[in-house]
């Protein structure tokens, strides 16, 4: 098991700018410090487990970037099944939290089992610390540990939107949770079990230039791996580098080789 902390969360977000990648920086901040913690307690600590949770997650609060409904939430109003039976209800429990929690019942319901008055103070529900253990709460009672170990996006998807909408999101940033949990754990393989992995440029060779090659290709530069670290090898590290918010001068030092991926064989070959 690997401790997880807001850099998964930033490598599966989708980028965006002005206020939202603000708001987006921040809600990621504030999960950051409790994210692990949070999660250790409600058994979210393996790799599928970790991926089908934080791809739900950036689903349904847009990437991140909010803990709030857009809505209003007037269209919740009279909604019994939501156990809103009082004038404004509907604005006042919309949807709030990681997983959108809405409705005066489950404010009730999931305010007494984790403490909060969220009845009297339903902006509570929007905390992001909050919103991380209201959605783990909502994450136990559904049994959803038990299809995250299953890999079953579309039933998870549809115990917590309902329906499948946002599939399609939901199939990619599952991908990129996946991807990112494999870097995380090879990574933290790599600091306590081997040697640092060398700096490596242009005019390198060897053993170290063909991992670099072989990870390269899996992340889909289609280079040659001869372990010769020549001007193709160089584009197509500036390339990757471009593309996870790098600084862009072809050398690959740790901060590169930490957003790389591990080949299947050489993950294998770790464990």
């Amino acid at each position: 098991m690997v401790i997880v902390d807001g850099d998964i969360l930033r490598d599966i977000a989708p980028r965006v700018t002005g206020a939202k990648a603000v708001r987006q920086a921040q809600i990621i901040s504030a999960l950051s410090e409790v994210l692990g913690s949070t999660l250790g307690v409600y058994n979210i600590n393996t790799r599928l487990r970790d991926a089908h949770f934080f791809a739900q997650a950036c689903e349904e609060s847009d990437g991140f970037c909010t803990t709030e409904e857009y809505a209003s939430g007037a269209n919740y109003e009279g909604r019994v099944d939501l156990g809103n039976t009082q004038k404004d209800d509907g604005r006042t429990f919309k949807g709030r939290g990681l997983f959108q929690l809405t409705g005066r019942a489950n404010y009730s319901s999931y305010g007494q089992a984790l403490g909060l008055d969220l009845v009297s103070h339903p902006a509570l529900a929007a905390d992001p610390a909050n919103s991380l253990k209201i959605a783990c709460e909502y994450w136990k009672r559904n049994n959803l540990n038990t299809l995250a170990d299953s890999d079953d996006l579309i039933s998870i998807t549809k115990r917590i939107n309902g329906g499948l909408n946002g599939i399609d999101t939901r199939r990619v940033y599952l991908a990129k949770a996946k991807a990112a949990l494999v870097r995380l754990e090879a990574a933290a393989i790599s600091s306590s079990d081997t040697p640092a992995l060398p700096v490596l440029r242009r005019g390198s060779k060897g053993e170290a230039v063909a991992n670099l090659q072989e990870r390269l290709r899996e992340a889909g530069y289609p280079i040659a791996i001869d372990g010769d670290f020549g001007p193709a090898t160089e584009v197509a590290t500036s390339h990757f580098q471009a593309d996870k918010d790098l600084t862009v001068d072809g050398i690959v030092g740790p901060e590169t080789w930490a957003k790389l991926p591990v080949t299947p064989t050489q993950l294998e070959g770790s464990g």
